[in-house]
C-alpha cells in the first residue's frame, strides 16, 4: 500500500503509533514503533498479522511466551567492531544475556511449533548458538565480574594478593594496638585514605608514630598515619593489584576476539527481540482495543461490522464513556458512501474510522471490529480531511482542495479507498457543488471506494441515482435534535439547519426571512429529507422495541418445552412403574392360588411342581426378551409409547376420568361360565381352556401348565361351541 504522510496524518496514525511505542519495553522496540508502516507485500503482511494474532492468543493459554526484555548492546557492538577494542566485563555480561534470552525464545518456539506457526517460522532463521554464552560464562560472573580462574596466571596474582592483604590486616593491628595502648590515637582509632587503612594519630603526637603521613583532618587535629610494618605490604599489594589489571586487560582482549565474529550474529538477535518486542506491544494494544483479525479476501469488499475508532475508544474508556460502534458496508454494487446531516453527529469519525481501521490492517494491526468483518487490500488511501489552508504555499482552502482533488485524479483506480471530508466546500456553493458532483463521477466511473461527507443537496441526489452509490446519515433525536451516533445506510440525512437555529434560540422572524431567501424547492427538499429521519427514527426505536419483545418470547417458549420435557419424563417413569406393579401382582396372586391349593389339600407335589412351572415360564419369557426378534418388538413397543406420550397431559386426564365414570355404572352381568369356554384372567393377557369347575374355581389349561383360579376373576374369551 501506498500513502502519503499527509494521510498518515489525516488518519491520526501516528498518534496510534505512540501508543504501541509505550507499551513496548526496550528502546530499540519503541523506535521501530515508531517506524511500522504499511507493508507493500501481501505475503510478509499476512505473516505479521498472524505473528500478532498467535500473541494476543498467548493470553489465554498455558504456553504463555517467555519474557523477552533486554538491554540495547548497539553501543557494545560498535565497539566490537574495532580492532584490537576490547569490552568492559558488565558489557560482556548485557551480550551474554541477549544471547541467553534469544535461544531461550529459538527453542520454545521450536517446541510449540503447533501453537504459534507463524512466529516460529520467523525465528526459524535465526540460529542457536552456546558459543557466545560459554565464553562470556568462562570469564565473566553474573555479576558482572571478572572470575578468579579467568586465567592460571590470574588465580596465581590473586592468590598472592590475597595473602598480602593478610600480612596488611596483621601488621596493621599490631600498630593499631601499640598506639592505642600509648593513647596516640583519638577516639575513632583508624580510617581510610586512598583506599588505604590509616592510623588517627592526634597531630600532637604524629611525630612519635613512624611511618607515612596519607594526610590530615579539616581542623588539623588528626594526622592519619599508615604505619612503617604496613607500607611494606602495602606497596606490596599495590603491584599485585597492577598486575592483576594488566591480566584482566589480557583476558578481555582475548575474549574480545573470541566474541568479534559473533557480531553480524549478535545484531541479529538484538534485531529478533526488538521485533518479538513490537508484536508483543501490537498483541497488548490489541487486547486494550477488543481487536481482531477479520477476513482478507479477494473479493472486492469491505464489511466492517461493529467497528470502532480506537483512539475515540481508549480515551472514553478512560472516561468511563460509552463509544458508539458503526458498521460499513461497501462492495461492488455499492462502492462510494455520501454521508449527510448536521454538524456534531459524527460523519467525520465515521470517515476516519474507515481509513484508520484499514490503514492500521495493512500495516500488520488486529483491528476493533467484530469477528465476522472482512476486507481486502487497498493498493493506495487517499484522504482530504479537516483544515485544509496551505500556509506554506500561500493557498486557500479551495485552491488547496483542488491541487489536492488533481493528485485524486491522478492516482484514483479500482483499487484506491478515497475519504473526503466536506466535500465541495470551499467555494461558492452553486459552482463548487456542481465542479464537486464531476468529481465524484470521475471518481464513480473508475470504480474506486469511497466515503464523503457533505451538506450539498446535488452530491445526495446524485448518490441516490448511481446505481452503485448509496446516501447514508447519522441518526438524530427528532425531538431534542441530539446525535445519536449512529450510522444509517440508504437514506441522505437532513442539515437540520433551521430546526438547529431554533433550538439555539434564533428568533422565529428571522429564520421565516432566511426561508424567503432561498429557493422554496431547496427548503422543500430539505424538510423532506428531515421527515424522513424522524420517521427512520420512530422506526429505529420500535424495531429495537420488536427485537425485545421476540427476545423474551423466545425464552416462554424455551421454559414452556423444558416443562413438557419434564412432563413427558414423568409419564415415562409412571407408564415404567405401571407395567413393574402389573407382573408383581401377576406373580403375587399365583403365589396366593398355590398357597390356597396348598391349603386346601396339603399336597406338596402339585404345589411344587406348579411352582417350578411358573418358575420356567418366567425364565422362557426372559429368553425371549434376550432374543434378537423381542429386542425389536421391545424398541417397537418402546416408539409407540412414546408416540402415545405425545398426547396432551389434558387427553390423558379425560380418559382417567372416562374410567372412574364406566367403574360407577352398574356392572354387567357376568355370562356362565362352563367346560370347554376360552377364558383369561382380568388383569392378564394368556388365553386357556377350562377343563373342569369345582365350586367356584376352575381349573385352566394354558397347553403347557394349568392353573386352579377363582371364577369371579375370569373373563369369557370365547364360548364353547
Amino acid at each position: 500500500m501506498t500513502v502519503t504522510e499527509k494521510t498518515l496524518q489525516d488518519l491520526q496514525f501516528p498518534t496510534i503509533l505512540e501508543t504501541l511505542s509505550g507499551i513496548c519495553n526496550t528502546d530499540l522496540g519503541k523506535e521501530k514503533a515508531l517506524h511500522i508502516a504499511p507493508f507493500k507485500d501481501r505475503d510478509v503482511l499476512f505473516a505479521a498479522l498472524r505473528m500478532t494474532s498467535e500473541y494476543v492468543s498467548s493470553f489465554q493459554n498455558n504456553n504463555a511466551i517467555p519474557n523477552h526484555g533486554f538491554e540495547a548492546i548497539s553501543a557494545e557492538i560498535k565497539f566490537l567492531s574495532i580492532e584490537d577494542s576490547f569490552l568492559e566485563p558488565a558489557a560482556f555480561r548485557k551480550i551474554a544475556v541477549v544471547s541467553e534470552t534469544t535461544n531461550l525464545l529459538l527453542l520454545f518456539f521450536k517446541k510449540f511449533e503447533e501453537y504459534y506457526p507463524a512466529l516460529r517460522a520467523m525465528s526459524a532463521a535465526v540460529p542457536v548458538t552456546k558459543e557466545i554464552i560459554s565464553a562470556i560464562d568462562n570469564i565473566v560472573d553474573k555479576f558482572g565480574e571478572i572470575k578468579d580462574n579467568a586465567s592460571p596466571r590470574l588465580t596465581e596474582i590473586r592468590r598472592e594478593m590475597n595473602t598480602v592483604r593478610g600480612k596488611v590486616n596483621q601488621s596493621f593491628g599490631t600498630a593499631l594496638s601499640h598506639y592505642n595502648g600509648l593513647g596516640y590515637l583519638d577516639d575513632i582509632r583508624e580510617s581510610f585514605v586512598e583506599n588505604r587503612r590509616v592510623l588517627a594519630v592526634l597531630a600532637m603526637y604524629r611525630r612519635k608514630v613512624k611511618g607515612a603521613i596519607m594526610g590530615s583532618s579539616k581542623t588539623g587535629s588528626i594526622a592519619y598515619i599508615e604505619p612503617e610494618a604496613t607500607l611494606k605490604y602495602s606497596r606490596e599489594l599495590a603491584n599485585l593489584e597492577y598486575e592483576e589489571r594488566e591480566e584482566i586487560t589480557k583476558i578481555l582482549k582475548m575474549l574480545s576476539s573470541q566474541i568479534r565474529p559473533h557480531v553480524p550474529l549478535l545484531l541479529q538477535y538484538q534485531d529478533f527481540l526488538s521485533d518479538i518486542d513490537v508484536i508483543a506491544a501490537k498483541a497488548k494494544y490489541a487486547v486494550r482495543t477488543n481487536s481482531v483479525l477479520p477476513t482478507i479476501t479477494e473479493e472486492r469488499r469491505l464489511f466492517f461490522r461493529e467497528a470502532y475508532h480506537p483512539i475515540l475508544y481508549l480515551t472514553n474508556q478512560a472516561k468511563k464513556e460509552k463509544t458508539f460502534p458503526q458498521t460499513f458496508d461497501l462492495h461492488q454494487d455499492k462502492r462510494i458512501v455520501v454521508i449527510s446531516g448536521p454538524n456534531a453527529g459524527g460523519k467525520t469519525i465515521s470517515l476516519k474510522t474507515v481509513g484508520l481501521l484499514q490503514l492500521m490492517l495493512q500495516s500488520g494491526l488486529l483491528i476493533p471490529v467484530h469477528e465476522r468483518s472482512e476486507t481486502f487490500l487497498f493498493d493506495r488511501i487517499l484522504t482530504d480531511i479537516g483544515d485544509n489552508q496551505s500556509i506554506e504555499n500561500h493557498l486557500s482552502t479551495y485552491s488547496y482542495r483542488l491541487k489536492n482533488m488533481n493528485y485524486f485524479l491522478k492516482k484514483c483506480n479500482g483499487k484506491t479507498l478515497f475519504l473526503i471530508d466536506e466535500f465541495g466546500t470551499g467555494s461558492d456553493p452553486e459552482l463548487g457543488g456542481a465542479l464537486a458532483e464531476v468529481f465524484l463521477e470521475e471518481f464513480y466511473h473508475r470504480e474506486a471506494f469511497g466515503i464523503i461527507t457533505t451538506h450539498y443537496a446535488n452530491l445526495k441526489m446524485l448518490a441516490n441515482e448511481l446505481p452503485n452509490a448509496l446516501n447514508a446519515n447519522m441518526l438524530f433525536d427528532e425531538k431534542s435534535l441530539e446525535p445519536m451516533y449512529k450510522l444509517v445506510l440508504g437514506q441522505a440525512g437532513s442539515s437540520f439547519t433551521f430546526e438547529v437555529a431554533q433550538k439555539n434560540g434564533i428568533p422565529y422572524g428571522l429564520i421565516n426571512r432566511a426561508k424567503k431567501k432561498i429557493e422554496s424547492g431547496k427548503v422543500r427538499f430539505d424538510k423532506t429529507i428531515a421527515t424522513l429521519q424522524k420517521e427512520r427514527s420512530k422506526l429505529e426505536k420500535t424495531s429495537q422495541t420488536l427485537k425485545e419483545e421476540e427476545i423474551k418470547a423466545r425464552e416462554e417458549s424455551q421454559k414452556l418445552e423444558t416443562i413438557n420435557a419434564k412432563i413427558k419424563q414423568k409419564l415415562e417413569n409412571y407408564q415404567e412403574l405401571y407395567d413393574s406393579n402389573q407382573k408383581s401382582i401377576y406373580l403375587g396372586q399365583k403365589l396366593q392360588d398355590m398357597a390356597d391349593k396348598y391349603y386346601n389339600n396339603k399336597d406338596k407335589k402339585t404345589m411344587i411342581g406348579e411352582f417350578l412351572k411358573l418358575v420356567e415360564m418366567e425364565n422362557a419369557k426372559r429368553k425371549k426378551v434376550a432374543s434378537a426378534a423381542v429386542q425389536k418388538a421391545e424398541a417397537q413397543k418402546i416408539k409407540v409409547i412414546e408416540a402415545e406420550v405425545k398426547v396432551a397431559v389434558e387427553a390423558i386426564r379425560k380418559e382417567k376420568k372416562e374410567k372412574k365414570q364406566k367403574a360407577k355404572l352398574e356392572e354387567k352381568p357376568k355370562p356362565i361360565l362352563k367346560v370347554g369356554d376360552r377364558v383369561r384372567m382380568n388383569d392378564g393377557k394368556s388365553v386357556g381352556t377350562i377343563d373342569s369347575i369345582e365350586k367356584n374355581k376352575a381349573v385352566v389349561n394354558y397347553g403347557i401348565f394349568t392353573s386352579k383360579v377363582g371364577l369371579d376373576v375370569l373373563e369369557l374369551v370365547e364360548a364353547k361351541k
